[in-house]
């Protein structure tokens, strides 16, 4: 039976009508056939059918131009265009059995004593259609572990799913992802993405992605499974769960789990040492008193310009963080005037990506920083600072997250991560006391 494209994007997804990448005609001859199915965007139980959200601030009336009477819009998922009583969301309703195609698995790494143990437990688990839990400190090699697992569903012909936070984390597993399985259709979506053609087995997306799949995945992976805002928005929680067939699996994959995760999911595979055998970087604290007077004086605190200028002088990458955006635009102009390549990103610059890149390639010898850059990251030989470490948005979770940005490549397992403070808070000790707990090999 031949797939149509139409047929090939439908498939597991739910979709606005009205914004579909197809001829209205293509789409309203496959309606008259029966082939695609029709629901409400909003529920009679006034419930969105796309990110399930139903609490009345949310769910909202409004006197609606288009069928002349009140209606019902969820604004929690605006921003993926509006959902209203009156919209109608889109699916495949007769889908033929996957594409079965052959998957090759071209990875020639060699997988450590702890990471074989802990993906031979995730590919037990989901043998058994059980959920499990990999709890691994940064630069543990989580990514590879699930090699062998992503192989064996794909030679079972199963669809797979890796979902994660933030944008940064996609981009990041997405050309592993493919270069990997290179003759598998892998997609990549996120807010802004291209479109791709075919019928991909494997999706790589941001969690708010899967607000547009239903039934669809066989096993679904959650990277950095603790991350905002996945942690704290129930929503993204449901999408995951809408987004899987009833018994899938799911994979929960952290170097910081939550105190729920560790509770709720019984199968766990934990590994506190880094793939190259070399332990995490120890995050040293340094006092910055009254940095924010200094930098509205326009000058760069003596001991935060010793430290750039040092990372400067032996050509060592670096990243700095900071607590607010507003901060961090702040200073761009005072650190240019160390060095004019020297760049920031946050979470509502276009120009990120692009930025990290260059980074990559080592075109930039360093880049301002928010929260964004705090996982999913990897730079060889990376050097780590955190200004204003005691401020709340760093909290433990976080700062062990900075920290293992340094130290991971097997050729520079070192790194200094310098936390500079206006005053040590408990956040910090307790970000330093586990990192050297996991060089121990112990959990606390």
């Amino acid at each position: 039976m031949l797939v149509t494209e139409l047929e090939q994007f439908l498939t597991g997804r739910i979709w606005l009508r009205d914004f579909m990448p197809f001829a209205q005609k293509e789409v309203d001859a496959a309606i008259s056939a029966g082939k695609i199915g029709i629901k409400k965007g909003i529920t009679e139980n006034k419930e969105c059918a796309r990110c399930l959200e139903k609490s009345p601030q949310k769910i909202i009336s409004f006197y609606c131009a288009n069928c002349q009477g009140i209606c019902y819009y969820c604004r929690h998922c605006l921003k993926m265009g509006r959902i209203s009583s009156c919209t109608e969301l889109i699916y495949w309703a007769d889908p033929s059995p996957n594409p079965q195609s052959p998957h090759s698995f071209t990875w020639n790494g060699v997988l450590t004593n702890a990471q074989q143990r802990a993906s031979d437990e995730v590919l037990e688990s989901l043998s058994l259609n059980q959920s499990h839990l990999v709890y691994a400190v940064c630069g543990a090699g989580k990514t590879e572990l699930l090699f062998p697992p992503l192989a064996k569903a794909l030679e079972k012909g199963q669809r797979v799913c890796i979902a994660a936070p933030r944008t940064d984390v996609v981009l990041e597993l997405s050309p592993r992802i493919k270069a990997v399985f290179p003759d598998t259709v892998v997609h990549t979506l996120y807010g802004g993405s291209p479109e791709e053609t075919g019928f991909a087995t494997i999706v790589v997306a941001t969690t708010h992605q899967l607000y547009r799949f239903e039934d669809t995945f066989d096993v679904i992976i959650v990277d950095e499974a603790d991350a905002f805002p996945y942690s704290c928005d129930p929503s993204l929680e449901r999408a995951v769960m809408k987004a899987k067939r009833s018994e899938a699996p799911i994979v929960y994959v952290s170097a910081t789990p939550s105190d729920r995760l560790l509770k709720e999911i019984s199968k766990q595979s934990r590994i506190f040492s880094r793939f190259h055998g070399h332990p995490l970087p120890v995050p040293r604290f340094q006092s910055l008193w009254n940095y924010k007077k200094t930098f509205a004086r326009n000058k760069i605190p003596i001991l935060l310009t010793r430290w750039i200028e040092d990372r400067l002088a032996k050509k060592e990458p670096f990243l700095v963080f900071f607590p607010t955006i507003e901060l961090i635009e702040q200073v761009v102009p005072l650190f240019k005037m160390l060095n004019e390549r020297i760049e920031a990103v946050h979470a509502s610059d276009p120009g990120r990506k692009e930025k990290v890149m260059k980074l990559r390639k080592g075109e930039l010898p360093g880049v301002l920083t928010s929260t964004i850059l705090e996982r999913g990251i990897t730079i060889p030989n990376i050097q780590v600072a955190v200004v204003g470490a005691d401020e709340s948005i760093f909290n433990a979770s976080a700062l062990i997250q900075i920290a293992g940005r340094a130290g991971r490549a097997p050729d520079f397992p070192a790194g200094d991560v310098v936390f500079f403070h206006n005053g040590i808070v408990r956040q910090m000790d307790k970000a330093k006391r586990q990192i050297i707990s996991y060089n121990r090999g112990e959990f606390v």
